[in-house]
């Protein structure tokens, strides 16, 4: 297939996402503005926040470059695509060829990494293919408490990598890829998250997410209810409060998922269904390694197994034929109901939308 310039029009998915609150039925009027793609499930930590770390999901697997092209020609147009889902993006070899196929049609691409893989030779790969966005999980401001999070003592070296790439992004006058430091939301280190924001400004990393923490009704690891800050105590927005103003004072951007306030991700929305709220399943598609296509990101951190919300195989069917068919519209149906998909049935209950 042709490649399409990347001057050629596209949808924003800024204003894209503001129409479909309230343009949204069984069927997706608009093509989706978003993919998701899962270039591995593969992963050199044993994160204890993570579903993949205690089950396998799918058997192991690099996503192949032919189903890579395959998905992405399909929607030449496609506005913002994500190289992550439950795996580390950086063991994949083609990452760097797969960013610069996407950015000769113009689409803005980011991904997830641990920063452990973020060697010179990769940070310059990854500059010279136009990455816009380099979303770094960090966790912790200290070598234990990373440990306890990510299963493995690597937050020195994570921190080196990460100096080095921003002073070789300096040099070569780079200002993409955009990076930011992640910080998964736990009882058990939001009282580094000060240091954190500290820690971002001391290695001129310019912004600090705070993450939900999704996590199993029964819990895993540090995936549990009692870990989880939704809605917390007043200590826990205190202590968001003063990183927020640690953060205004240095000159650090400071926000949750989804760029929103970090202290309004913590709480829950005042509506009786707040699960539908979401934009996903009209907005996005999720597709991992094997070609299976899931509603979001989210999904796999929410409950055990990925058969109760497969809405089609990317191997098998197109992608559009997978949008409205007859799994998607069942999905975006319930989720508009009372009785939503058990996946989603969290959200804005037990986590953040």
């Amino acid at each position: 297939m042709t490649r399409v310039s990347a001057a050629a029009a596209r949808p924003d998915p800024r204003r894209y996402f503001e129409h479909v609150a309230a343009e949204r039925g069984t069927i997706a009027e608009a093509e989706p503005v978003c993919l998701y793609l899962e270039t591995t499930n593969r992963c050199n930590l044993l994160c204890t926040t993570c579903p993949r770390t205690f089950e396998a999901l799918e058997p192991p697997a690099d996503m192949g470059w032919d189903l890579f092209t395959a998905i992405v020609d399909q929607f030449p147009k496609i506005a913002r695509v994500v190289l992550h889902g439950v795996g580390e993006p950086m063991m994949v070899r083609a990452l760097p060829r797969m960013i610069r196929y996407l950015k000769d049609r113009g689409t803005y691409v980011l991904f997830n990494t641990n920063g452990t893989l973020l060697t010179a030779r990769k940070g310059r790969e990854l500059i010279e293919a136009g990455l816009d966005e380099l979303r770094v999980s960090l966790d912790a401001a200290e070598p234990a408490a990373f440990k306890l999070v990510r299963g493995r003592d690597m937050f020195h070296r994570i921190l080196r990598n990460l100096a080095a790439f921003r002073a070789l992004q300096r040099e070569a006058a780079a200002e993409t890829p955009r990076v930011s430091l992640w910080l998964t939301g736990l009882k058990e280190t939001i009282g580094q998250l000060k240091d954190f924001v500290r820690l971002a400004h001391e290695i001129d990393v310019p912004e600090v997410h705070l993450q939900r923490l999704v996590y199993f009704p029964e819990g895993q690891g540090l995936a549990r209810p009692e870990s989880a800050l939704f809605e917390g105590g007043a200590e826990e927005s205190r202590l968001v409060h003063e990183a927020a103003a640690l953060a205004e004072e240095l000159g650090v951007a400071f926000n949750a998922s989804g760029a929103v306030e970090p202290e309004a991700s913590l709480k829950q929305q005042a509506k009786a269904q707040p699960w539908s709220l979401c934009r996903r399943p009209w907005t996005l598609m999720y597709v991992t390694a094997h070609g299976r296509v899931i509603p979001c990101c989210i999904a796999p951190f929410s409950m055990r197994g990925y058969d109760s919300f497969t809405l089609g195989d990317a191997t098998q069917q197109s992608l559009r034929a997978i949008w409205n068919g007859e799994r998607y519209q069942d999905f975006r149906r319930a989720l508009l109901s009372d009785a939503p998909p058990r996946a989603c049935a969290g959200c804005g209950l037990r986590w953040s939308l």
